[in-house]
């Protein structure tokens, strides 16, 4: 068993059958039929098939789907065009009309929209539990029960998820779990070393790692992949050539990038929870994160993502600091999205915004005076320094 930074490498080179060392991308929507009835009707129906149709795969998305498919220690992987073509897909080859999902109280806006709105439609009921409760999982389940979706750490909360206490419960109860492993990364945490049935990413985050593709993944059984992948062809949610080939030459220094930004995290939250300005940090990787002791049994590493709460007497106040803060950084961009090398910012109750109402953002940990950061690959000294001049313009 080879080291993860060699499998970042070399996995799924079987697939590239060119003489090329970086694979070819495969600009082509169609392949040349085989000479056989028997293989062409192999080819038509046979799940991922690399070389009939761009929708039901390439040779690429074969071999990034193998690679993320080891990292996250499953037996198959489905490339799809964005996260919630992930999210989505993976739910709905799971439910049926007349099911129930347990979910979390904080998920990520899209995710959160999903449930409430669009599950309902289909006749599937949600409920949520505490993620921070283990009590509120098991209190929520129901005879119709059929998934608990999870995601850990939350966004943009950073509430962790027990996930070898859902993982036993669900599988006691024969109930599938899925987990969002976006804000954690495999480096950082495999949700199904603690008995998680599918994983799905936002690969345009930590797995791209450079803010120019957005694509996503689901990560599970071959049986689960291949269910999600019929209904990803009626979807058509199918992830394009180029963005495959820019994910996979991303996903080859993903262990490189990420173990830098846990560093590079960890050390500016250290930083500013010293900060007068700042009414406090979330991150997990702080022994002042209530779930700090959780997180270390779970995670490798605690992720580049973290929050600040900024200081005020009152709301307005805090939104106002908030801002100013936003309009002074020079290094960190008030951009959405995350994991990329670059340090982005942004405020989640702006971005939130018409979205959710202002008891679901408070209900998920969102005020105006959090910032949720996104840290990167710069240096250390240049990231506080940052925020060290732009606190210096904060006036009330």
């Amino acid at each position: 068993m080879n080291h993860i930074e060699t499998d970042l490498i070399h996995s799924g080179n079987a697939f590239n059958t060119s003489r090329s060392v970086v694979p070819p991308i495969y600009q082509t929507a169609t392949y040349y039929a085989p000479p056989g009835v028997d293989e062409f009707i192999e080819a038509a129906t046979a799940p991922r098939y690399p070389h009939f149709y761009q929708r039901h795969g390439n040779p690429v998305s074969s071999q990034t789907a193998e690679l993320l498919a080891r990292l996250e220690g499953k037996e198959a992987a489905l490339l799809t065009a964005t996260g919630m073509a992930a999210i989505s897909t993976a739910i709905l080859s799971i439910v049926k009309a007349g099911d129930h999902v347990v979910a979390q109280l904080s998920h990520y806006s899209a995710a959160g929209i999903f449930l409430r709105e669009v599950l309902p439609q289909f006749g599937i009921s949600v409920s949520y539990a505490d993620q921070r409760d283990n009590n509120s999982f098991r209190e929520a389940i129901r005879e119709n029960t059929t998934l608990i979706y999870l995601e850990t750490p939350s966004n943009p909360n950073l509430a962790i998820t027990d996930l070898a206490f859902v993982g036993t419960l669900a599988r006691g109860n024969g109930i599938t779990t899925i987990c969002d492993n976006t804000f954690a990364s495999p480096i950082n945490q495999r949700p199904g070393d603690f008995g998680i049935d599918i994983v799905v990413h936002s690969a345009t985050k930590y797995l791209g790692g450079h803010s120019d593709l957005t694509a996503g993944v689901i990560c599970g059984t071959t049986e689960a992949i291949n269910i999600a992948w019929k209904k990803l062809l009626s979807f058509g949610g199918a992830l394009a050539p180029f963005d495959t080939w820019l994910l996979l030459r991303g996903l080859r220094t993903l262990a490189m990038r990420v173990r830098q930004i846990n560093e590079n995290a960890l050390q500016l939250a250290q930083w500013l929870e010293q900060q007068p300005l700042v009414r406090r940090v979330i991150y997990s990787g702080l022994p002042s994160h209530p779930q700090h002791e959780l997180a270390k049994t779970q995670m490798r590493g605690f992720t580049g993502m973290l929050c600040i709460e900024v200081d005020g007497k009152d709301e307005q106040q805090q939104f106002h600091r908030a801002q100013n803060i936003l309009r002074q950084l020079k290094i960190f961009a008030n951009a959405a999205s995350l994991g990329g090398v670059e340090s982005l910012i942004v405020h989640p109750a702006s971005m939130w915004g018409k979205h959710h109402s202002k008891q679901e953002k408070e209900r998920a940990g969102i005020n105006e005076g959090l910032l949720r950061i996104s840290v990167g690959i710069e240096h250390i000294d240049d990231l506080i320094a940052d925020f060290a001049q732009a606190f210096q313009y904060v006036n009330d």
